[in-house]
Order: structure tokens, then C-alpha cells, then sequence
């Protein structure tokens, strides 16, 4: 039997949004272990999510003094979240009926019982309606439906395809494809040399992401602001005059954004074109063109089309959809 196979599936925010809720927060529990138990890395890469085939992986956690090295993964096929250590044992913890507070302490037990101990320094949701309510005492947020999760990853997994495909054209410093466990978005970003010196009243965590020019792009699936799955991307800080370039595809557009601009090109938009990955790819190049030239980046020297740096072999390359 042959099965159909749709690149962008749909995904309406309302038709999932209670096990995103709940899903969100489990995500941040794991995300904070990670923040922990963590090697520290720039732009705080050590703590967000890898995609896998069948869910998110942290990178491995733990140190090489005092061991055991170990990932959290979650699985969306199983309904799992899978601690898994170097020593070659695991513990399983379902996702399916959980409240956030069982989850919570599951999630710690399941630590312990790996004698990985984990002391959370704000064991609270960072940046969501309830931020000040502890995870432990969170029975509101239990719903989890299998089919939902399952096909929302579905479409983070194409959509990470997407981003990989865009990251391997760009040959100077440029972030994983990693989802942002505080925000619930996916993402790539790329860097140029220029050091930023944001205030000092600035907030640590802002400061260190964004320590360097940046030009970022991604996806999320909806928010009360933008209550649909979109597409984004952002120059930071913003050159003078952005807002004003035209983007491509026609429907992708500018909106106002904290302090600056951001470029949102709607999930649907792309699904209702002939080709939805490569409309999705032409806005990310749209907004990174348009943010690379006006910020004076030299882009001749960092683009690399097909992933390829070999002079030689870079002669007979072409940009998509070539």
C-alpha cells in the first residue's frame, strides 16, 4: 500500500493546544536538567533540544570527573521520556496521563534512580501564564494526546529538515537546528563576527544570546499574539531600513516586534503553495539577504550553496531549487 506523503501537514493551533500546553511544560522540566547538568556553551546551545527520527534528544549531560554521562530523550512513538546513561541503563518515564506535577517527580526519581542528582535552581514554567506556580504543584496542565504529539513532531521533523537544508548554504558560525524549550520554537541561527555590547541592565540570559550579530530563522507553532504555526525570522540588532526591504514569498511581511521587526510567512501559506519546502526556504534566504546586506555582511565569502566550501567544486553549484 502506498501512503501519501505531505511535506507541511496541518496543524492548527486550536486543534492541539491543550497538549501543547502540557507538552511545553514537560519540555522545560527536562530543558531545565539540561541548563544543570550541562557543559556551558555559547549562545546557551548545551540546554535546547536535537531533533531525532522519533523525538528530542538533550546533549549529553553530566561530567567527564565525576560521571555518568547521560540524555534525556523524548519519544513520540513510544510517549516516553527515556534518561539514558553511559553506564547502559535507562529509565522509562510515560508522557501519556501524566500531570506536570507527576511528571515532575517522576522525572527527578527516575534521576535518582540513575544516582544523577539534580537540583533545579527555579523549578517553575520560565516566561508562561503561570510562572510562579512550582512544577510540583501543577495538576491543571495533564492532557496528552498520542496522535497530536505524534504529528506535531512530525511537523518539527520536516520542518528541521528545512532548516538543515537553509544552514548548509551559510560557512561562518552558525547555532544547530535546536528547539528553544523556553519559547517552544525551532530554530537556526547565524552569526557574524561582530561583538555586541548590550547593557549591563540587561538581563544575563539576553545578553549571552545575543553577544553577537544575528540573524535568526525559524518556526513556532502558535502563541496567543500570532494564533497560528508561522515561520519567522529576525536581524538583531536591527540595521536601519529593514523593515522596509521586500520579502518573498508575496504573503511573508513584517511585524512589529519588541523593539524592532521580525519577517512571518504563515505555515499555511507555504502548505497552499505548489512547493511548500522550497517557498518556505525562499523566505528564510528573503530575510537573511535582505538583514546580511544591510548589516555589511560580507556574504560572497559565507555562502556556500549545497553545503560546499571546495573552490573547485563550488564552481558547478547553483542555489535551490536548482
Amino acid at each position: 500500500m502506498t501512503v501519501s506523503f505531505e511535506p507541511l501537514p496541518a496543524i492548527p493551533l486550536e486543534s492541539w493546544r491543550p497538549t501543547k500546553e502540557t507538552l511545553h511544560r514537560f519540555a522545560q522540566i527536562v530543558g531545565k536538567v539540561a541548563l544543570t547538568k550541562g557543559v556551558r556553551r555559547n549562545h546557551w546551545w548545551h540546554m535546547t533540544y536535537r531533533l531525532t527520527a522519533r523525538g528530542w534528544t538533550t546533549v549529553p549531560l553530566g561530567s567527564a570527573r565525576t560521571g555518568p554521562v547521560f540524555t534525556c530523550a523524548f519519544d513520540f512513538f513510544d510517549h516516553v521520556l527515556r534518561i539514558a546513561t553511559d553506564q547502559g541503563i535507562h529509565v522509562e518515564i510515560d508522557l501519556v496521563d501524566q500531570s506536570v506535577a507527576t511528571f515532575y517527580g517522576d522525572v527527578l526519581n527516575g534521576l535518582r534512580d540513575l544516582d544523577i542528582e539534580v537540583v533545579l535552581a527555579h523549578p517553575h514554567p520560565f516566561d508562561l501564564p503561570d510562572a510562579r506556580r512550582p512544577f510540583e504543584d501543577d495538576d491543571e496542565h495533564r492532557d496528552y494526546d498520542p496522535d497530536k504529539a505524534q504529528l506535531a513532531f512530525g511537523v518539527q521533523s520536516q520542518v528541521g529538515r528545512i532548516l538543515e537544508e537553509f544552514s548548509a548554504t551559510y560557512s561562518g558560525k552558525i547555532s544547530p537546528v535546536q528547539l528553544f524549550w523556553h519559547t517552544f520554537d525551532i530554530a537556526v541561527q547565524r552569526f557574524s563576527p561582530r561583538h555586541i555590547e548590550l547593557p549591563e541592565t540587561v538581563d544575563s540570559v539576553t545578553r549571552e544570546a545575543y553577544s553577537r550579530e544575528v540573524i535568526s530563522s525559524g518556526f513556532w507553532f502558535g502563541d496567543e499574539k500570532v494564533p497560528e504555526p508561522t515561520f519567522y525570522s529576525y536581524t538583531a540588532p536591527e540595521p536601519a531600513g529593514l523593515a522596509e526591504r521586500a520579502l518573498t514569498p508575496p504573503d511573508a511581511h513584517w511585524v512589529a516586534s519588541g523593539s524592532g521587526h521580525s519577517a512571518y510567512y504563515a505555515y499555511d501559506a507555504a502548505r497552499q503553495t505548489a512547493d511548500p519546502v522550497g517557498s518556505a526556504l525562499e523566505f528564510f534566504q528573503s530575510v537573511y539577504a535582505n538583514g546580511a546586506e544591510l548589516a555589511g555582511w560580507d556574504t560572497d565569502q559565507l555562502t556556500c550553496w549545497g553545503g560546499i566550501t571546495d573552490p573547485v567544486l563550488k564552481r558547478g553549484t547553483a542555489p535551490w531549487p536548482g
